[in-house]
């Protein structure tokens, strides 16, 4: 795939870069490693000090920086724009947390016969992160920003659609005063990650991706002995019971669902109702979803974007299509639209059987599958009838059934009357074929160090 910039509201390749050389790869990794050796003495203050102006540099640059993101992925300016000010607060909270997550964190030094006896994080060296396009500045700085506030150095392969974005990155952290070689993007085709990742300069490895994608990393790590963090694909379930406020489940359900254009993995997009609500249901969430205005992303009064790409597009038709003849009903949407741009409208199938492949793929597009249940053990059933275990909704004012979706949802994350999303405050990640590790608050900046345990002798 072509390292380049090609706006998928019009088609028009807007900007094509070359692949980094086998040199020039060699290069960034040796600065990498001369960095690591001195950057990982700098104090928390000035690691955190120069974080701060990076979040102040995001602030004073949004506008731009959404404009260059809807360009290159399609997702809407306010969505853009609210992804960049995510990222300064990201930035912000590991500035100001990052010390005490990683402080000594002590034992009973006469339980193991010490004067001292504590545990103490430390950084691992240069991690490689493999991101994807569909959040391209949030999903990279959701490993950037706590990565380096634990004292690591970073190497950023991004998607080959986003590579604006991918080396906006870089610049911002080195005008922040990151010393040069602390963050390093690197223009590389998938084709050469194996050996970067296999390179012993290389400490270990993040990916957010595709299943399959996440087990080739997983695969080579796992020969290397490197350590590694997967957040891979999700088919979240939304689950509503009759004691939920329909009217707001509705139309939190069709912003989950939609969520940009539809291409997020912790999207709701199988929606599973009790019928003693479903005909309501129903007819609240397709009116919600009819109601949303798909067309130009630069539109702030636009509620949906053209998909990343044709194949993306491809994609989803390919699914909706099969699950239409195999007996799915379209209750809205299903059609594509004419015109330019890679287009798919908000889209709501019902009838869905185990022969559709929509019954256990992921669509990355508008388009939600709903289920009817006659009640709170089929729903779960449901909702776990999935190789994916990401995220997961459930919507209930009774605190019983709270407890027991809380409890029995195999999912990394579960939102109760809410839909799922990430906060730096909160470890996000997954379970099952939705990967292993933990991103964001304690757990997330802990994933990449050493912990090292330190004994004292009388």
């Amino acid at each position: 795939m072509a390292i380049a910039t090609i706006n998928p509201t019009t088609g028009e390749t807007v900007k094509t870069f070359d692949e980094a050389s086998d040199e020039e790869i060699e290069a960034a990794l040796a600065l990498a490693a001369a960095t690591f050796a001195t950057y990982r003495l700098t104090s928390f203050a000035q690691r955190a000090a120069w974080l701060r102006r990076a979040a102040d540099l995001l602030e004073a640059e949004a506008d731009a920086t959404a404009a260059m993101m809807t360009t290159e992925m399609g997702k809407t300016l306010k969505s853009a724009k609210q992804e960049t000010l995510k990222c300064a607060k990201a930035c912000r909270f590991f500035a100001e947390h990052a010390e005490g997550f990683l402080a000594d964190e002590p034992a009973d030094p006469a339980a193991v016969g010490a004067t001292r006896a504590y545990a103490r994080y430390q950084p691992l060296g240069a991690v490689l992160a493999i991101m994807p396009w569909n959040f391209p500045l949030w999903q990279a700085m959701r490993f950037a920003a706590p990565a380096l506030m634990a004292g690591n150095v970073g190497l950023l392969k991004h998607a080959s659609n986003v590579p604006q974005t991918a080396l906006y990155l870089q610049d911002v952290l080195e005008r922040a005063g990151f010393p040069h070689g602390a963050f390093q993007t690197l223009l590389v085709g998938s084709a050469k990650v194996e050996a970067i990742l296999r390179d012993r300069r290389v400490a270990a490895a993040t990916l957010t991706g595709s299943g399959p994608a996440g087990s080739a990393v997983a695969s080579v790590a796992g020969d290397e002995i490197k350590r590694t963090v997967l957040e891979l694909g999700g088919s979240d379930p939304f689950v509503v019971m009759p004691s939920a406020d329909l009217e707001r489940a509705a139309k939190v359900a069709a912003m989950a669902r939609t969520l940009n254009n539809g291409q997020s993995c912790i999207a709701a997009k199988r929606f599973i109702v009790h019928q003693a609500v479903a005909d309501e249901f129903e007819r609240l969430f397709v009116r919600e979803m009819e109601s949303l205005k798909v067309g130009d992303p630069m539109d702030d009064a636009t509620d949906i974007g053209p998909l990343a790409s044709p194949g993306q597009r491809d994609d989803v038709v390919e699914l909706v299509t099969d699950a239409v003849d195999k007996g799915a009903r379209v209750l809205c949407g299903g059609e594509v639209p004419n015109g330019p741009g890679n287009y798919y409208p908000p889209t709501v199938l019902a009838g869905i059987t185990a022969a559709m492949r929509v019954h256990t793929e992921e669509v990355f597009g508008p388009v939600a599958t709903l289920y009817r249940v006659a009640g709170m053990d089929e729903a779960i059933a449901l909702a776990n009838l999935t190789d994916f275990g990401l995220g997961a909704n459930a919507w209930t004012e009774d605190e019983e059934e709270r407890d027991r979706f809380v409890r029995d949802l195999e999912a990394g994350m579960v939102f109760i009357n809410g839909n799922v999303t990430s906060f730096p405050e909160l470890p996000f990640g997954g379970v099952k074929t939705s990967g292993f590790g933990r991103e964001l608050a304690a757990h997330g900046i802990r994933e990449f160090c050493n912990v090292k345990t330190v004994w004292v002798g009388p």
